[in-house]
């Protein structure tokens, strides 16, 4: 049932990172950093899709994803439909990879250490969906606050 939920979470609020990408009105906005705001919503989405595909995809789905973690900070001016269709192809790997799991993998632990050390897969699953949300919402939040001025 666990994993049920989890799911339905993380497509939910992948649809809904895919929404907030579309949604700028200048596609340039995307890559705006001001004053202590280092990440932009475009490297926020690549470290998001990054996260996901090495942490469900290539750990518990055996995708064989390898992940460039500093290039998801550092890439600049990808284009906009790169970035949606990086996030179709997480919810695609996402659900397929949640479609195998089972509450009774949930409870074992997660096959990689993690900062937290040894925790069950079920609780990291919990913390990359938390990670997501908030991403999500710093996303959301910069989007808001760019797009005001174009009206």
């Amino acid at each position: 049932m666990f994993v049920t939920i989890l799911k339905k979470l993380y497509l939910r609020d992948l649809a809904n990172l895919r929404t907030e990408i579309e949604l700028y009105q200048n596609e340039q906005k995307l890559w705006h950093t001001e004053g202590e705001i280092t990440n932009s919503a475009g490297n926020l989405c690549l470290h998001l899709v990054g996260n996901l595909n090495t942490y469900i995809g290539g750990v518990l789905g055996n995708t064989g994803y390898v992940r460039n973690r500093p290039l998801e900070f550092s890439a600049r001016n990808v284009p906009r439909n790169e970035l949606l269709k990086s996030i179709d192809n997480t919810i695609d790997m996402v659900a397929t990879t949640l479609d195998q799991l089972s509450d009774e993998i949930l409870a074992q632990e997660y096959p990689q250490i993690v900062a937290e050390g040894k925790v069950s897969t079920g609780y990291f699953l919990s913390h990359l969906s938390s990670h997501l949300m908030y991403h999500l919402g710093q996303i959301n939040y910069h989007r808001r606050l760019l797009d005001k001025d174009q009206h």
